[in-house]
């Protein structure tokens, strides 16, 4: 490989002593897979940039580049064979703010929100921040080992009241992985338009498919038809590492939408993080070597969860098929009703709770680390889990 991905950074205590969430919330003794926040280093051409950037000396306020917008549009036509405009851009300083915004936009005190659970932790919250009326849907769950989680188009339905108005959507899945089918975002898509939802879809984990010859749609792509009603969330935060510089994007086709939503930020958002502008762009520009050896070594250690997890009995799991994250059903693994507790307690792994998700039971893991990173962690879960 040309870059590295298996030298450990040392994030607990690194020269300069930079505090990391991911590193510093539990003690020295603990292996943290929890977050989702990499261990590998960005790539170096935005290291780079970063470093020129640095070197100028004057951070002042800044604005969103043409050559970022520009950037951002050859990305789409290029890995989603989506046409976008550089007017539809909006530069946010991250994807949860915006999910909170959209619903001050786009709805009345009292109206629902409506997500599908179990979901990245911020989406059940936004309602109830906002005094919006939450409303929520499961997926349907596997019933076998292997099988994938499901869209259930009749729970999401059964969800939705006369108050709903808008869906909080996630695709690909977190924390379950899923790159959802055709037919079943057909299905969304109908009934999006049937119950005239406006929808905002995190698209966060879309460069990170790990199925050889997959291929992300948008769901404002795939769908035109919903282009006037959707905020599409994008981020070169969870695929090149840069969660920290804050930093992503709106796409909004639909002009009216795209002034109403821009009218809900004012006064609430800063202005772009001239970092954050600076990485995104060499990300999005010259990142696409790095990601490619970036989804091998993903790749490599989704193989190597999927033999742990057929040695613990007790423990079922869907392969993802997108991003770096394992979700583990861990209800039949002896470890209760708080596994999460019991792993960090007993083995020293922190991994993130289902019950934060909408499913207790569940774990959260973590694989983008480093091989050896990755062995150490399960080694300990081993003696909790593994079973002669």
């Amino acid at each position: 490989m040309v870059y590295d991905f298996a030298t450990p950074v040392e994030r607990r205590h690194p020269i300069g002593g930079w505090a990391s969430q991911k590193w510093h919330r539990y003690g020295d003794d603990v292996l943290p897979l929890w977050v989702a926040d990499m261990d590998f280093r960005s790539p170096p051409a935005v290291i780079d940039a970063l470093q020129a950037r640095v070197a100028h000396g004057v951070y002042g306020y800044g604005e969103v580049p043409a050559t970022l917008t520009e950037t951002l549009c050859q990305w789409s036509a290029r890995h989603y064979d989506w046409p976008i405009q550089p007017d539809w851009q909006q530069w946010l300083p991250g994807v949860v703010p915006a999910l909170h915004l959209a619903a001050l936009a786009l709805t009345e005190p009292g109206d629902g929100v409506l997500t599908v659970a179990p979901i990245y932790p911020p989406f059940l919250e936004v309602a109830k921040r906002t005094g919006r009326l939450p409303q929520q849907a499961m997926l349907a769950a596997p019933s076998t080992p292997n099988e994938p989680w499901q869209l259930d188009i009749a729970a999401l339905e059964a969800a939705i009241t006369p108050r709903t108005r808008l869906l909080l959507w996630c695709q690909p899945h977190n924390p379950t992985g899923r790159v959802w089918r055709y037919e079943e975002i057909a299905a969304l898509a109908e009934l999006v338009e049937r119950h005239d939802l406006w929808v905002v879809s995190d698209e966060l984990h879309c460069d990170l498919l790990l199925n050889e010859g997959a291929q992300h749609r948008p769901l404002a792509a795939a769908f035109p038809q919903l282009a006037k009603r959707t905020i599409t969330l994008w981020a070169p935060s969870k695929t090149f590492n840069l969660a920290g510089l804050t930093s992503a994007c709106a796409v909004i086709p639909d002009p009216a939408l795209r002034e109403r939503f821009a009218a809900a930020t004012k006064g609430l958002l800063p202005d772009g993080n001239v970092l954050g502008l600076v990485a995104a762009e060499a990300a999005y520009r010259h990142g696409e070597p790095w990601r490619q050896e970036l989804l091998s070594v993903l790749r490599e250690h989704r193989e190597t969860l999927q033999a742990r997890v057929a040695a613990w009995p007790g423990v079922r799991w869907s392969a993802p098929e997108s991003t770096y994250l394992a979700w583990l059903d861990m209800r039949e693994s002896g470890l209760g009703e708080a596994p999460q507790k019991m792993l960090l307690k007993e083995a020293g792994v922190a991994l993130s709770d289902g019950a934060a998700f909408g499913c207790p039971g569940f774990v959260r893991l973590n694989f983008g680390t480093t091989a050896s990173q990755l062995e150490a962690a399960l080694s300990r879960m081993d003696s909790l889990l593994k079973r002669d």
